[in-house]
């Protein structure tokens, strides 16, 4: 017997075939409606609309349960203006030098370029790092478990949990990113993962015409 506790799993309900295809079916159609904006209004958003949904990406699956996520869910207007700026820097330097050239032809279709006015436009950006290591008691290493992995599921949840409460959002990737660490004052255990820019899109905002892949094509039954 393991020395660990364990209790019976009462939270499952058992539903009926029919059900389980209507909510997956309502679940598909909603989320089908899901599109990354990049254009946000300039309304507020209430922070615990925000705490719901990080608390739901808290909820997510990790390596041996040690969660090696932290987020940072900023609205103060002068930190977003900091981000904003050396973000601007840094994507300067990569588009100008560094991106090759069909990276750069790749984004061209979805709007991607250097300028990036959302982080401060957007009402929240939260700020993920991925913790690769944690701390024990006695200040030694905890040894954390499939980091990217647990991180990327957290942020999917988060995604799909800003999206269920009406709002848009977008995933930004700094080229390099470690000046979010100075910026933010992170410890070196911490590294930026990506940035969720989330709010209510714009009046005028407008995303891509694309097609995503058939289940034929992203999925196989054997």
């Amino acid at each position: 017997m393991s020395e660990h506790q364990f209790r019976l799993y009462r939270e499952y309900q058992r539903l009926s075939p029919e059900k389980m295809h209507q909510r997956s079916a309502d679940f598909l159609s909603e989320m089908q409606r899901r599109r990354t904006v990049r254009d946000f209004a300039d309304k507020a958003v209430p922070r615990a609309v925000i705490e719901n949904c990080l608390r739901t990406a808290g909820t997510a699956p990790s390596g041996a349960h040690l969660q090696p996520w932290q987020f940072l869910a900023i609205s103060d207007q002068a930190t977003k203006e900091q981000i904003f700026h050396h973000a601007e820097e840094v994507e300067r330097d990569f588009y100008r030098g560094e991106a090759t050239r069909q990276w750069v032809q790749d984004l061209e279709p979805l709007g991607t370029g250097e300028h990036k006015p959302f982080l401060h436009q957007a009402p929240w950006l939260l700020v993920v790092f991925a913790k690769r290591h944690g701390l024990n008691p006695d200040g030694t290493l905890k040894k954390h478990y499939y980091v990217n992995e647990s991180v990327g599921i957290a942020c999917g949840f988060l995604i799909a949990a800003l999206h269920r409460a009406g709002l848009v959002s977008l995933t930004y990737t700094p080229s390099k990113s470690k000046f979010l660490n100075r910026l933010l004052q992170r410890p070196e255990n911490e590294r930026p993962y990506m940035i969720v820019v989330t709010g209510h899109p714009a009046k005028s905002a407008q995303v891509p015409v694309l097609e995503r892949k058939a289940l034929n094509e992203l999925a196989e039954f054997i």
